[in-house]
């Protein structure tokens, strides 16, 4: 069994072993900039880890790991254009360097990146690739529109939210997961439970953001604590409380001064109803369904090491 930071280096030496090509060198900057940016690498690592875990060998399912890594390195870009995000990752995202205009067409430029890395395989598999690669774009398409949606809407429901994270977020962890197991030559039903543990372990992964962002400790979780409140992003936690105690909610974002009384205002609210706890609750659930999906047939040890990610993906403080 390979051990995860040595698939990590792999991951790493792959992106820097890139080769750009020399005309245009203006539209490939800023990917390879995005790219070295660094992150979690989660969807990447879970290509490998479940081609690995099928009895694959990780060489050949590199590509597709990268591809996974473009696409939604491709998707931070175009988000952050829609969303006006100064920062990302520590560092000023590509549009307030670069501008919108190279944003959106360095973006394109990345997505195409990634067709062609998914469709570079011996094996073979490249049609099973596609039809589930395009099913997830647009998905996570599907995804950032309701999200979009949701700033302007009001009453939007718990079920609605968590259809929305599944789209937006969810599905990404579960074609790696099913594309890794592809590589690895799995069986249809392995495929499909492989894909079922990255969904679960997607929807559980961001209601712990939506939970970070409010309870967690800003040294460790690496920025400033309540910017979901400030914003009134529609979070897991703010539909909830809204539900149960809109007045109450209403009344918090009625305070005047410091935006850290109306973070703390609303705060109290979600303390009030036992929210942190509630939200808590739903994640650790998300995180055993994640493992429950796991198929039988993983080679010896494998399966100890995917449980062990869902538990530190639901513990996590950053």
């Amino acid at each position: 069994m390979i051990e995860e930071k040595d698939l990590l280096e792999q991951i790493e030496a792959a992106i820097a072993a890139l080769k750009y090509p020399r005309r245009a060198t203006g539209l490939y900057r800023p990917v390879a900039y995005t790219l070295a940016g660094g992150g979690k690498r989660l969807r990447p690592m879970l290509v490998l880890m479940a081609c690995e875990a099928v009895g694959g060998k990780v060489e050949g399912a590199v590509n597709q790991a990268l591809a996974v890594e473009m696409f939604h390195n491709f998707t931070l870009i175009h988000d952050d254009v829609m969303d006006r995000s100064a920062r990302r990752r520590g560092r000023p995202t590509v549009y307030r360097r670069w501008g919108d205009v190279q944003a959106i067409l360095s973006g394109d430029a990345l997505l195409t990146m990634a067709y062609m890395r998914l469709c570079d395989c011996a094996q073979g598999h490249e049609q099973q690739l596609l039809a589930l690669f395009n099913r997830t774009a647009l998905e996570v398409y599907e995804g950032q529109q309701l999200d979009t949606e949701f700033e302007h809407r009001d009453g939007v429901t718990v079920d609605e939210y968590i259809e929305m994270i599944r789209l937006k977020t969810s599905v990404l962890l579960g074609a790696a997961c099913a594309m890794g197991a592809i590589m690895g030559g799995a069986d249809e039903a392995t495929v499909d439970a492989m894909y079922r543990y990255g969904e679960a372990l997607g929807l559980a992964f961001q209601l712990r953001d939506d939970w970070l962002d409010v309870y967690g400790d800003p040294a460790v979780f690496g920025k400033n604590i309540g910017n979901d409140i400030i914003t009134r992003k529609k979070t897991w936690l703010l539909i909830r409380a809204t539900e149960l105690a809109g007045d109450r909610i209403e009344s918090a974002y009625q305070i005047q001064g410091v935006t850290g009384r109306v973070v703390a205002g609303v705060k109290a609210v979600y303390d009030s109803l036992g929210l942190s706890q509630e939200c808590a609750a739903l994640i650790s659930k998300y995180a055993l369904d994640a493992m429950n999906a796991l198929p039988a047939n993983l080679l010896d040890g494998y399966r100890e090491r995917f449980v062990s990610l869902a538990i530190k993906l639901n513990d996590r403080s950053k």
